[in-house]
C-alpha cells in the first residue's frame, strides 16, 4: 500500500445539508468535527506507508474511524457499515453521500501498521494537542491514576487443557508449513486426542485418569520435540513459534524424562506467574490476582486530569503484563507525561503506587508531589503498642548512628541494597546494651541477638516518616479522596468500550485498544463539556437513597 498525502477536504455541501437536517440540535460527531476539525492529517502517518503500490485509504480517516468505533464499541464490520450508511459519520469524515465506504479489513491492516511503526501514542497525543490549541485543555495541575484488570482474548484453560491445546497448536502449525514431514512421523492416536479442541468436559473426571492422560500428553510432546530436534530434521522447524512454545511449556510442566517415563511437575516446582505460559495462543497473558479478582491477561493504568475547572481528559494510558506491580509504572508514566508537557503538580495515586522512593524521585526528577498513602510499618513492634517501633528511634544522620528510646547508640551502620536493588541501611545495636536492657521484651523477640533496624536512606526515610504522620489528617484525606473519581472513568470505559476485555492477542494490540478507548472517551467528554453536561453523580441503590441525611 502506498500513501501520497493530500489536503483534508471540507465537508461536502450535500453531506452537511442532510446532516444538519437529520440532527438539527447537533450531534457528537458533528460537534467534534466543527470544534477540532479532522484532528489528524495524512502526514502524521506517512512513515507507515510506502510511496509505491496500490493507494491506501486515507490514514487520517482510518485513525478517526478506529476511535469512533470504540466510542460505540463496534466491531470492524459494524464500523465499516457505519461509514457507509450513517450521515453523522460521513460528516465527520468529509465523505460525500454516495461514498460506498471500504472493506472492513482495512481497519485491521491499519492497526498492524500503527503497531509496527510505533505510532500508537500519536493517536491520543494529537487529540490532546488539538484540545490545548483550542483552549479546551487549560490546566492539568492535578491528575490521578488507577489500574484495572484486563481479560485476555483467550478462553481460560486448566493445566490439562493447556497441555492439549499447546500440543494441538504445534501440530496445526507443522501441518501448514511441513505437512509431508509431519505425516511421516504422526501417531494414529494423536488424531483422537488432538483432532478437536481440548475441552474439560471431554476429559476424564477421576484424578488418576487425568494424571495418566497428562503423562501421556507429556510423552507425545517429548516424542515430537525429539523428532524436531533430531540431527537430520530441518533446522527451520525449531524456529516455528508454536514449536518453541511447545518446548517452553513442556519444560515448565514436566520433569526431564527418566528412563523414558514422563512425570508432571509438582505445584512447588512450577514456574512463577511472571513466566508461566497459560495459553499457547497468547503467551504474554499471565495469571494474576488482586484482592478477590483472579484473571489471565493484562493491566491497564489510566491517568486523567481532575482539576475542578477543567474537563477530566485522559492524559495517558499504560498497558502492562498482569504481573507488573503498580509501583513499577510510576516513573514510566511521569516520563511519558513529561514528553507531552502534561506533568501535573500533584498526582493522586493509591497505596499500591506510592513508595518512599517515589515520594522523593517524583519530586526531584519531575517536580511532582505524590498524593497517596504509604504502607504502615510492617514490623511487629509497630503493630503492638507500646512496643518500640522503628519510629521510636532517633536517627543522627551526620554521625550515622541510631539512638534507642533508652538512650543507647547503635554499634554498626551498614549500607546495602534490598531484593529490588534499592539502597537501604542496616543498623545493629551492641550485645552488651541490649542484653541487660530492662525494656528488651518491648524491643526484640530474639533470645540473644541485639536489636536491629532496617531503614531507607535519609531523604526516603524522612519522606516516608512525614507521609505516615499526615496521611490520616483531614486535610490530606480531603485531597486524596479526589482519587476515587478515577473509578468513574474506568467504569465508563468498561460500559462504553468494554475496557476489561481485550479484543486482540498480545500486549501491543491490547495497548492500542486502550489508546483508542482513551481517545474516544476524551471526545465524549469534550462533547459533554461543550454542551454543559454536568459530571454524573455517584450512583446509589434505591435502598441507599432512603438513608436519612445527617445535618
Amino acid at each position: 500500500m502506498s500513501l501520497h498525502p493530500t489536503a483534508i477536504p471540507p465537508v461536502p455541501k450535500d453531506t452537511a445539508r442532510v446532516a444538519r437536517a437529520a440532527f438539527p440540535k447537533g450531534n457528537i460527531y458533528l460537534q467534534i468535527r466543527d470544534t477540532l476539525g479532522s484532528i489528524y492529517v495524512d502526514e502524521d502517518f506517512a512513515d507507515l506507508f510506502s510511496v509505491k503500490g496500490q493507494p491506501a485509504q486515507s490514514p487520517w480517516r482510518l485513525a478517526l474511524i478506529c476511535i469512533m468505533q470504540y466510542m460505540e464499541n463496534l466491531s470492524d464490520r459494524q464500523a465499516a457499515d457505519a461509514v457507509r450508511g450513517r450521515i453523522d459519520w460521513k460528516y465527520s469524515l468529509s465523505l460525500p453521500l454516495e461514498d460506498s465506504g471500504f472493506d472492513f479489513s482495512a481497519l485491521s491492516e491499519f492497526r498492524k501498521r500503527l503497531i509496527e511503526g510505533g505510532s500508537e501514542e500519536l493517536l491520543l497525543n494529537r487529540i490532546l494537542e488539538q484540545l490545548r490549541e483550542k483552549g479546551l485543555l487549560k490546566g492539568h495541575k492535578r491528575q490521578r491514576t488507577d489500574s484495572t484488570h484486563i481479560l485476555a482474548a483467550i478462553r481460560p484453560l486448566n493445566r490439562l487443557e493447556t497441555l492439549g491445546e499447546t500440543f494441538r497448536a504445534a501440530l496445526n502449525s507443522l501441518a501448514v508449513v511441513a505437512p509431508d514431514w509431519l505425516a511421516k512421523r504422526l501417531k494414529k492416536d494423536w488424531f483422537d486426542r488432538y483432532g478437536r479442541r481440548v475441552e474439560n468436559y471431554r476429559l476424564p473426571k477421576l484424578d488418576s485418569e487425568r494424571e495418566n492422560l497428562g503423562n501421556q500428553m507429556g510423552e507425545d510432546g517429548f516424542n515430537l520435540l525429539k523428532k524436531v530436534y533430531a540431527p537430520n530434521a530441518p533446522e527451520w522447524l525449531r524456529l516455528i513459534p508454536a514449536v518453541e512454545i511447545l518446548r517452553i511449556v513442556w519444560v515448565q510442566q514436566f520433569y526431564s524424562p527418566v528412563d523414558g517415563k514422563v512425570q508432571w511437575r509438582s505445584p512447588r516446582d512450577m514456574p512463577p506467574s511472571t513466566i508461566a505460559i497459560h495459553s499457547p495462543y497468547d503467551i504474554e497473558a499471565h495469571y494474576s490476582s488482586k484482592r478477590s479478582v483472579n484473571w489471565v491477561g493484562y493491566k491497564a493504568h489510566v491517568t486523567e486530569i481532575c482539576d475542578e475547572d477543567s474537563p477530566h481528559f485522559i492524559t495517558h494510558v499504560k498497558t502492562t503484563l498482569s504481573t507488573v506491580t503498580d509501583e513499577a509504572v510510576v516513573e514510566p508514566i511521569h516520563f511519558s507525561l513529561s514528553k507531552t508537557s502534561l506533568l501535573p503538580e500533584e498526582h493522586l495515586m493509591d497505596l499500591g503506587y506510592v513508595t518512599a522512593g517515589h515520594l522523593v524521585s517524583s519530586q526531584e526528577n519531575y517536580g511532582i508531589e505524590l498524593i497517596g498513602p504509604v504502607r504502615n510499618d510492617p514490623t511487629w513492634q509497630a503493630k503492638h503498642h507500646p512496643k518500640f517501633a522503628n519510629s521510636n528511634f532517633k536517627i543522627d544522620w551526620s554521625k550515622q548512628v541510631a539512638i534507642c528510646p533508652r538512650g543507647h547508640q547503635s554499634k554498626t551502620w551498614t549500607k546495602k541494597t534490598d531484593k529490588k536493588g534499592q539502597p537501604i541501611i542496616n543498623i545493629r545495636f551492641s550485645q552488651f546494651d541490649c542484653g541487660t536492657c530492662p525494656s528488651r521484651s518491648r524491643c526484640t523477640r530474639a533470645q540473644t541477638e541485639p536489636r536491629g533496624l532496617t531503614i531507607h536512606t535519609k531523604q526516603e526515610y524522612i519522606a516516608l516518616h512525614h507521609r505516615r504522620e499526615i496521611q490520616h489528617t483531614p486535610e490530606f484525606l480531603k485531597t486524596y479522596n479526589l482519587r476515587a473519581g478515577i473509578e468513574g472513568t474506568i467504569s465508563q470505559g468498561v460500559r462504553r468500550s468494554a475496557l476489561r476485555q481485550s479484543r486482540y492477542i498480545g500486549l501491543a494490540k491490547t495497548h492500542l485498544q486502550h489508546i483508542f478507548m482513551a481517545a474516544g472517551l476524551n471526545l465524549c467528554r469534550l462533547d459533554a463539556w461543550l454542551n454543559g453536561v454536568p459530571l454524573a453523580p455517584s450512583r446509589y441503590s434505591r435502598f441507599m437513597t432512603l438513608k436519612p441525611r445527617t445535618s
